[in-house]
């Protein structure tokens, strides 16, 4: 399976010079709990509801003066639309990170996150089971046909071995 798959389109940025006040409001407006952060149309950073309470809430700073370039991840780490889910997996882990950002042709299409990957994992589940439960009829259907046939050729073998018999009779006779 493709990240492009199960990622999220809808991005939700913020421009780098707005205050964390604002970005939480836009949190709760949109519903996420990450942001693109943006200069001037250019992608600078991310900037997540853990930031918020790390870097600022905890850090007794000012949520209406602080300024989101102040406490954004200015690193992007990012995956390719096309990479493979478990590719995504593995950078998220490795970076310590919930939230992926998803690039095509240099531009970010998407996010990529923790409950992607939980809900992709139980689909996966889902269809482990069925074709589990797919392998198990069809491994008993085939064993019936193997019987079924095995019985025909047992009746078709003394069938033989009758007509042998009738034909040596018959030689005798005439």
């Amino acid at each position: 399976m493709l990240v492009e798959e199960v990622m999220s389109r809808d991005i939700v940025s913020i421009d780098c010079n707005k205050t964390v006040l604002e970005a939480c409001k836009v949190y709760s407006k949109n519903k996420v709990g990450s942001l693109v952060v943006t200069d001037k149309k250019i992608i600078v950073g991310i900037v997540t509801e853990r930031d918020t309470i790390e870097r600022v809430i905890l850090q007794n700073k000012n949520p209406k003066k602080t300024k989101i370039k102040d406490i954004m991840s200015p690193n992007i780490i990012t995956v390719h639309a096309l990479a493979p889910l478990e590719r995504a997996a593995q950078i998220m882990k490795e970076s310590n990170i919930k939230k992926l950002p998803v690039i095509l042709n240099n531009e970010i299409v998407g996010i990529v996150t923790e409950t992607d990957l939980s809900r992709t994992i139980d689909a996966f589940s889902g269809a482990i089971e069925e074709l589990i439960d797919f392998y198990t009829d069809s491994k008993n259907n085939i064993e019936r046909i193997m019987d079924d046939w095995g019985n025909l050729l047992i009746k078709l073998k003394g069938c033989k071995k009758f007509a042998h018999e009738e034909i040596d009779l018959l030689k005798k006779e005439v």
